[in-house]
Parts: structure tokens; C-alpha cells; sequence
């Protein structure tokens, strides 16, 4: 089974981390930050990775440790899970509609960290969200998960709508590119012979 634990403490936030990437999208994620898990929620839901996520952060100042240090922790997760990747497809693209948004994202597990955001995103807060905070958890993200991440959005008017379709697409194209590939189950899927 490919699966993790991860534990990060800081001055700034204690995070628990748990996923299996063999799973069925089962979640239960608690940052108090209510928006974001949400967001977590979906991106377990729509992989298909079991995702427990417990961060007790510094609240009292705002959201950002919190919502970048869950990022590296998943990230590390993510990394400690796949091993060696022996066997995954390694890519993945989706293209994700949701009401007025429509989100591309394209990712390749490569252990190369890039992240290019192209998603403009109308308002501020969503609710008492900080929106800027979407692109600093994909940052953290990719860069802990070791993974070239491309998101554009090509429509969009509701702020929520637009974050909540970036995290659907990226959940969907890590789905199929964690998938397992019958036709080369036991090779690293590199020239290289190693991701």
C-alpha cells in the first residue's frame, strides 16, 4: 500500500499528515480554517487519495502558516508515498468545468518542482479566506511533492468557483497520474531509470 505519515512542528504550527494514494477519497481534514478544508476535501475526494490532515496553527495572526505548511506536509506525504514511483503514469492533465470557471491543470510527477499559475482570481477573501492563499498552498505543494504543475484558468467570474475548480483539476489530473500502468507496472516511467 502506498501510504505516509508525515509530521511537521514549528513555532507557527503543529500538522499531522496522513495518506493512502490507493484509496477511495475519503477525507477528514481539520486545519480551522474553514474554506481551506473544503478545498482539502475536494482534492482527496476527486484523487481518490485518504487524506487526514490536523494542523493547529497560528490563527491569531492569519491563515498563511497554516495553509503553507499543510502544503509542504502533503507534499512530503506525497512524495513518501509514491517510493520510488515504480509503475505510475506519471502524467496528468484534466480540464475542469464548474459554473462560470473552467480550470486546466497538467502535472507531471517528475521531481522537478515548477509551478505555473495562471489563475486570476476576482476578489480578495471568499468570505474570511485570503485568496492568495490558493496559490501559496500549490506552491508549497508542488514544491514538496517534487511536482511540475501547470494551472490556467480559462474562465472565470466567482472567486469560489475558480479556487474550488483549480483544486478539482489538480485532484483529478494527480488521479491519473498515480495511477498504477498495467502495461509498465514494474518500471520507473523514465529514460533515466529513476524519477
Amino acid at each position: 500500500m502506498r501510504s505516509a505519515t508525515v509530521t511537521r512542528n514549528t513555532a507557527e504550527t503543529k500538522i499531522i499528515v496522513e495518506v493512502n494514494l490507493d484509496g477511495t477519497g475519503q477525507y477528514d481534514n481539520q486545519t480551522g480554517v474553514g474554506f481551506f478544508d473544503h478545498m482539502l476535501d475536494q482534492l482527496a475526494r476527486h484523487s481518490l487519495i485518504d487524506m487526514k490532515v490536523r494542523c493547529e496553527g497560528d490563527l491569531h495572526i492569519d491563515d498563511h502558516h497554516s495553509v503553507e505548511d499543510v502544503g509542504i506536509a502533503l507534499g512530503q506525504a506525497l512524495t513518501q508515498a509514491m517510493g520510488d514511483k515504480r509503475g505510475i503514469v506519471r502524467y496528468g492533465a484534466c480540464l475542469l468545468p464548474m459554473d462560470d470557471a473552467l480550470v486546466r491543470a497538467a502535472l507531471d510527477l517528475s521531481a522537478r518542482p515548477f509551478l505555473v499559475w495562471n489563475v486570476d482570481l476576482p476578489t480578495s477573501k471568499i468570505g474570511t479566506f485570503d485568496t492568495e492563499l490558493v496559490r501559496e498552498f500549490f506552491q508549497a505543494f508542488s514544491t514538496h511533492g517534487g511536482i511540475t504543475l501547470h494551472v490556467d484558468m480559462l474562465h472565470g467570474i466567482n472567486s469560489h468557483h475558480i479556487a474550488e475548480a483549480a483544486f478539482k483539476a489538480v485532484a483529478r489530473a494527480l488521479r491519473d497520474a498515480l495511477e498504477v500502468d498495467p502495461r509498465k507496472a514494474d518500471a520507473i516511467p523514465s529514460t533515466k531509470g529513476a524519477l
